[in-house]
């Protein structure tokens, strides 16, 4: 059997040791010490030795884990600035409403949270009243700080807002009631409250995840010379219960990595989830501390309020931190809520040691640490924190900040399992709380056991106070601004027009078309240093390689290497100012940083033309969620999903085929859905774009939206742009007429049964196939129509469907533009067969679509589409059956076709 005491191989054994009678003698000290003073002993001196070697510069791994006390001690904190007991004054009238507001409206049953703004109450007013700068900050003046406030603590937000007069009761009354439009929304929501919500932060995860890119993407205007916000600082409100979402902590490194120090989490460490704790048999600040150590952040625990410190002074043997180390989670909850006795002999009974201590602390002092004494709860503490964080530098902070889930709501509240399914408090409940914080609310104001909202008035020195240091901050936040910016100026026609000419006979896939265009972009004088250029670490799979050297790839360290690829024409350049953002293979990340750019015209004042090029498979179904955060955020800019289509990837099969991005697009009310076909129609969406959300949008339409286009890595000769009125205006509103069987000189006799072929996407080159094998094999005409958005057309007919409704006479678009169309429509796509059905039931015509269902597979891609039944020969199948059932062909040439084309 091995000895457990034998020094075991290390990684050391490899290097040489030029004094090991040197390093013998340093661990036979170690040893000495452990058997003179305790293992315990040995343990702090070396803590004690690596900290001094960290100060002198000597290079070591950190340890990952620090005891569980605060990082800052007591006395080395700095002094409070302020009026403590104004503050705390403040943060009371504050707590109140936060609970009034819910309490009220739980009587309409919209429900509400109140025990998370109990629990960081100090968390935020320490920031509001010393650190978090308003838009009309000096020192980032139309930028401020960027705050994400923690969804759950929205009343709390709210109940400031009151107090210093940005709200009235008859907003706290609507709190979660909008129909009316004077509601107050239920978590922080840029869309519903546009004058105050910067950011949405209830899709977990997102938050912090945002949070991270939006530090790095303030670095990035100030790097790129657009706007210098150096001194804006992005602060994330956060639970512990949140960091289980992988996106929390999917981007820690790249924050460690870029020394982002104009960033900080606040996690609050309630220790609770929404079901009960949150590492009930573990330590979830532990576990924090290790995870953002690990990824390279500076890490500050604030866990114990000022009481505990008599007890770190009689820890002379180090019992109680050691106890402090192993007492999980849920025990510590438990003791919030338990008597002195159960403590003394739970806690301190588990070592002689501290039951000596104990003996020394009356019942009083035991519960007053452990039931209140959280460092999170006390406002020196979380502003010494505050300090240190944005003192840091060359790395983003974490503060760990225990608190107690519905401190001063009650012993009904405070860490029960079930507080955050709690809405409301009894008269008698509030009456006690409004005891605890001495609020001047009489008996008599609580009308018919409804609970008043509390004002010390709009001269009261408390609001006075407020408003004052809100005023040295640079104004009340958070707070939104839609600045009145100009609108950008749009690139000139020819940029646009040079498209229409088509390519001739060289094949072109429209993702070259794309990036083409956005190549004659980014050269425009005026706005092509607005565009940000984002994809995943497939740059080359898009053609985008070309845009390295021009552009150059965003990073803060430049590029300290010469790159393999030097020679080369199209190498891989870095650079400080570079204007590509080139993540990664990670497209939630992309995501996020598309999020910030797109947002830049509100959070600093700065309209940023984002484009996010992707695997459209990776882009709405893996990061969907950051779409509806887009949304909601008002953002702006342009989704590009290439490689689209279910048939188009060759060769890599079922998780790369997409069939089904539209469908899910068209459920977010804010992108605009394409899919175009051609080189002429891309560029024309894309000037539309650029109108809409950077230019002059017309009357009724909203400019906080996004434009999704699908575009194809199928090369495919361009054609031109059709003559004739209304073909840009068809290709905006979603369907035009591309010819007609005469025009495309392929037209059957005069009396010709007749037939409508719609495509969408790479599908219109198998449909203009199968126009020609119609007239040319069975005698039918059809035209051919592109349909860029069948969401878009599905849009505006609901829009006709709602005016009628409202007694206004209106026909929808795609109904005007076939009034005219003989014979039957068959609408084909490379999608699932719904996209194309969006619009069935406003067309007259006989209905009928074509669409890839179904898993994808790997294969060549006129493989696939037989498979699916999309190809040319099955669109002349569809057709000649669609014309059968009306009479117009022989029931007979349905099967003579399926024959002839081998289906």
């Amino acid at each position: 059997m091995t000895d457990p005491h034998a020094i075991q191989p290390s990684a050391l054994d490899q290097l040489p040791d030029r004094d090991p009678e040197e390093t013998a003698e340093w661990q036979a000290s170690l040893d000495a010490v452990a058997q003179a003073a305790g293992p315990h002993r040995a343990a702090y001196l070396m803590r004690r030795t690596l900290e001094r070697a960290e100060g002198n510069g000597i290079a070591l791994p950190k340890l990952l884990e620090t005891d569980y006390v605060n990082t800052i001690p007591t006395a080395a904190e700095p002094a409070t600035p302020g009026d403590e007991a104004m503050e705390a004054r403040i943060t009371a009238w504050n707590r109140w409403n936060a609970a009034a507001m819910v309490t009220r409206g739980a009587k309409h049953g919209v429900g509400g949270h109140i025990a998370t703004f109990a629990s960081a109450a100090w968390l935020y007013e320490t920031g509001f009243n010393h650190f978090f700068r308003g838009k009309e900050s000096q020192d980032s003046p139309g930028s401020g700080d960027q705050l994400y406030i923690q969804g759950h603590a929205s009343p709390g937000i709210y109940a400031r807002a009151f107090l210093d007069g940005r709200l009235g009761e008859e907003h706290l009354d609507n709190f979660r009631q909008e129909a009316g439009g004077n509601g107050l929304p239920s978590y922080p929501h840029p869309r519903r409250l546009p004058w105050l919500w910067e950011f949405p932060t209830v899709s977990m995860g997102l938050g912090p995840l945002s949070a991270i890119y939006q530090a790095r993407f303030n670095r990035y205007l100030t790097h790129r010379g657009i706007k210098d916000v150096s001194a804006s600082h992005v602060w994330a409100f956060l639970g512990d219960g949140e960091m289980d979402e992988p996106e929390s902590t999917a981007a820690l490194a790249l924050a460690a990595r870029e020394e982002l120090d104009n960033l900080t989490f606040v996690i609050n460490c309630n220790l609770q989830r929404l079901d009960g704790p949150v590492r009930a048999n573990f330590k979830i600040v532990q576990e924090l501390e290790a995870q953002f150590r690990g990824a390279g952040w500076n890490v500050i625990k604030t866990l114990w309020g000022s009481a505990w410190d008599e007890l770190f002074q009689l820890d002379t043997t180090g019992a109680l931190v050691r106890r402090l180390r192993e007492v999980p989670d849920a025990q510590v909850q438990t003791y919030q809520t338990r008597d002195a006795a159960y403590i003394r002999q739970d806690f301190f009974g588990a070592d002689p040691a501290l039951a000596e201590m104990a003996k020394l602390l009356s019942d009083d002092k035991i519960l007053e640490c452990f039931h209140l004494s959280r460092g999170g709860h006390e406002a020196r503490k979380v502003y010494t924190a505050y300090k240190a964080a944005v003192e840091h530098k060359g790395a983003p902070t974490v503060i760990l900040a225990q608190t107690v889930k519905g401190h001063t709501l009650g012993e009904g509240f405070a860490s029960k399992n079930a507080n955050h399914q709690m809405k409301k408090l009894s008269v008698d409940e509030f009456k006690a709380m409004r005891d605890l914080l001495e609020l001047p609310i009489r008996d008599s104001d609580f009308v018919d056991g409804v609970v008043p909202y509390g004002h010390p008035g709009a001269d009261s020195p408390e609001v006075r106070y407020l408003q004052e240091r809100r005023a040295a901050l640079g104004g009340p936040a958070p707070a939104r601004r839609t600045h009145a910016l100009a609108p950008l100026p749009a690139p000139a026609d020819k940029t646009f027009a040079s498209f229409d000419k088509g390519s001739g006979s060289q094949n072109v896939a429209t993702t070259m078309a794309f990036v083409r265009l956005v190549k004659d972009l980014v050269r425009d004088k005026e706005t092509g240093k607005r565009w940000v250029p984002i994809v995943p670490d497939e740059a080359r799979t898009f053609g985008m390689e070309s845009l390295f050297p021009s552009l150059g790839i965003y990073s803060p360290k430049g590029q300290t290497y010469e790159p393999v690829d030097r020679d080369q024409l199209m190498y891989y350049k870095e650079a400080t100012n570079g204007q590509i953002l080139n993540e990664g293979i990670t497209e939630a990340g992309s995501m996020a940083d598309f999020i910030a750019a797109s947002t830049a015209y509100s959070t600093h004042g700065e309209a940023m033309i984002p484009f996010y090029i992707f695997y459209s498979m990776f882009g709405w179904q893996r990061t969907a969620d950051q779409m509806w955060q887009l949304g909601d955020q008002l953002g702006r800019g342009f989704l590009v999903g290439a490689t689209a289509g279910r048939t188009t990837l060759t060769g890599e099969g079922l998780q790369h085929a997409d069939g089904h991005s539209p469908v899910i697009a068209a459920t977010n009310p804010a992108a605009l859905t394409y899919d175009p076909a051609f080189a002429y129609e891309i560029a024309t969406i894309v000037k539309d774009g650029l109108r809409r959300m950077y230019g002059e949008a017309a009357p009724g339409e909203d400019p906080n939206v996004f434009y999704y286009l699908t575009v194809y890595n199928e090369p495919m000769p361009q054609p031109a742009k059709p003559s004739g009125l209304g073909i840009d205006e068809g290709i905006v509103k979603g369907l035009y007429r591309f010819n007609t069987a005469e025009s495309a000189g392929v037209s059957a006799v005069a009396d010709a049964p007749r037939i409508q072929l719609l495509g969408s996407g790479t599908a219109i080159h198998w449909v203009l196939k199968a126009q020609k094998l119609l007239a040319e094999e069975w005698g039918v005409a059809a035209d051919v129509w592109s349909a860029t958005s069948w969401t878009e057309l599905r849009r505006d007919a609901l829009e006709a469907d709602a005016a009628l409704l409202r007694g206004e006479e209106r026909v929808p678009y795609v109904r005007q533009a076939l009034q005219s169309a003989e014979g039957p429509v068959l609408a084909v796509s490379d999608y699932m067969r719904q996209v194309p059905d969006q619009i069935a039931q406003w067309v007259e015509q006989d209905w009928s679509s074509l669409g890839a269902d179904g898993f994808g597979l790997s294969d060549t891609r006129e493989a696939a589409r037989r498979h699916f039944g999309v190809d040319a020969e099955s669109v002349v199948v569809a057709a000649l059956a669609q014309l059968a059932r009306r009479g117009e062909v022989k029931a007979t040439a349905v099967k003579e076709a399926r024959g002839r084309y081998g289906l």
